[in-house]
């Protein structure tokens, strides 16, 4: 497979990220937005037979077992399920973090297998967000910092990153701890920095993966209420992948999974 280009990062961060212990992944994406809407259902996410296997030499782990989706743009959807029944591997598929075995999947009117590494990456950084478990927050970096640099490497011109930066952690009710570094914020308050930066490349859809698992329950409380409030507001589509009844019960559905199979898509309680 080719690998993807590695883009430039501005050298006077770069050289801050070499002085910390500054791993990260930031892949991004450009794709016409003119085939963005299904007029039909207004489908942002079409997901049919999809399939995922594992193999680790010895034995071979099905993962996805023809799994088929579909979420309406501006839905929350929470995916849930015991440990072990593809939660993340799906939002992984979805996403094009991971390819599928079999099976298609359309993102926006695009299917992701078509398209290229760098094209996918793009298209990712284009028209998604993430948000994890992990904050993934760059230490010697501060929040407004950690929320510009995908834009940075993405190719956004530095003013009009800040500016996005703010904005988003304007949105997240952080703008007052712009200058802090993650270590002089709370849990939560490094998760609202997190969700800042999923928001600050303006995505259509949001994956977030367990986003309350490292929260007290007043933080998960608050960052659930944000995800709420953000979605409405923006009529943004959130995708959460959670063991939280909480985020369950917030969501307009919950697409309930067992043994890489969607068991329940939560059409029927929602209808």
């Amino acid at each position: 497979m080719a690998h993807e280009r590695v883009p430039q990062v501005p050298g006077q961060m770069l050289r801050r990220l070499r002085r910390g212990h500054g791993d990260m992944e930031a892949s991004r994406e450009p794709a016409s937005r003119a085939s963005m809407l299904d007029t039909a259902l207004d489908l942002i996410i079409q997901a049919t037979g999809v399939e995922k296997t594992y193999d680790t030499g010895k034995i071979r782990v099905p993962a996805l077992r023809g799994v088929d989706l579909q979420v309406r743009r501006g839905e929350m959807v929470a995916v849930m399920g015991p440990s072990g029944s593809g939660k993340t591997t799906l939002l992984n598929c979805l996403s094009g973090l991971d390819t599928v075995d079999a099976g298609t999947i359309l993102i926006a009117g695009r299917e992701l297998a078509k398209l290229s590494d760098n094209e996918r990456s793009e298209f990712r950084s284009r028209h998604m967000g993430f948000v994890f478990q992990l904050f993934n927050l760059i230490p010697v970096l501060t929040a407004v910092e950690n929320v510009e640099l995908p834009l940075l490497i993405a190719g956004v011109k530095p003013a009009e990153a800040r500016r996005r930066a703010m904005e988003a952690l304007e949105q997240v009710g952080l703008a007052r701890w712009a200058g802090h570094k993650p270590a002089e914020l709370s849990g939560g308050q490094q998760q609202r920095v997190a969700i800042a930066r999923a928001l600050a490349n303006q995505p259509e859809i949001v994956w977030a993966d367990e986003p309350t698992g490292n929260l007290d329950t007043h933080s998960a409380e608050e960052v659930l209420a944000l995800m709420r409030e953000l979605n409405r507001r923006n009529r943004q589509t959130f995708v959460i992948v959670t063991h939280d009844p909480r985020i369950g019960a917030a969501c307009d559905r919950i697409v309930q999974m067992q043994d890489g199979l969607i068991i329940d898509d939560g059409l029927l309680a929602r209808g």
